[in-house]
């Protein structure tokens, strides 16, 4: 299981990071100081660090020197928002930097994205009869495997990945188009109805009035 350590010193924010890495299936330790994370790092084999940068007794700037020679990856979560601070802080080794507040779906899109330059990350991920292939890019359906396009596998991907939350149209559009979203859904409901038709995910998948989608998944 991937280990990830959350330094964060705001309790509400650390909980809120905690508890939607846990759904995602990581196994989550919280530091609220560098010198408790300096501990923990010390001790236990962590995948991955999300780290503030102002600390008390030992800041993140301070702490990220450390946390080299154990080569963990970091990505900086801080109120720190100027372009200065975000150079300074890839600069100083961090994979990425995001400033609060963030959306928690780009979070989790972002431990993703750094896990998986590491090789860290589960390259499979299953639901119901569906099976996703990652590396390969390929799906199956009953051990029978389906095309998709590019996008539409994305999007799979994506609800996969969110199983049982709305995401909204602005989420999905700007995930898996990676631009902003302006107001138009024809694009994101144009490729979602042929994505479900062709895993037959329509009831799996429900529309939510002025919101967006959900994937809906007992098992």
């Amino acid at each position: 299981m991937i280990k990830i350590l959350i330094v964060e010193d705001e309790k509400s924010i650390s909980d809120l990071i905690k508890m939607n890495l846990l759904d995602e299936g990581y196994d989550c330790t919280c530091a609220y100081d560098g010198e408790e994370a300096a501990n923990l790092i010390e001790k236990q084999v962590f995948d991955l660090i999300l780290l503030d940068i102002m600390l008390p007794k030992i800041d993140g700037y301070e702490l990220i020197e450390y946390i080299k020679s154990f080569e963990i990856p970091v990505i900086f979560l801080t109120a720190k928002v100027s372009v200065k601070d975000k150079v300074k802080g890839l600069k100083a080794g961090a994979e990425d930097y995001m400033t609060k507040p963030f959306d928690i779906m780009e979070l989790l899109a972002r431990v993703e994205r750094v896990l998986r330059r590491y090789n860290k990350t589960s390259q499979q991920i299953s639901f119901s009869d569906i099976k996703i292939d990652i590396l390969a890019r390929m799906v199956y359906k009953n051990n029978e495997p389906i095309n998709l396009t590019v996008k539409e596998f994305d999007l799979l991907v994506l609800f996969a990945r969110n199983k049982n939350k709305a995401l909204y149209r602005s989420q999905i559009y700007s995930q898996v188009w990676g631009e902003e979203y302006m107001g138009d859904s024809r694009t994101v409901d144009l490729h979602v109805q042929r994505m479900r038709k062709k895993l037959s995910l329509e009831k799996q998948i429900v529309s939510l009035y002025k919101v967006g989608y959900r994937l809906e998944v007992t098992d």
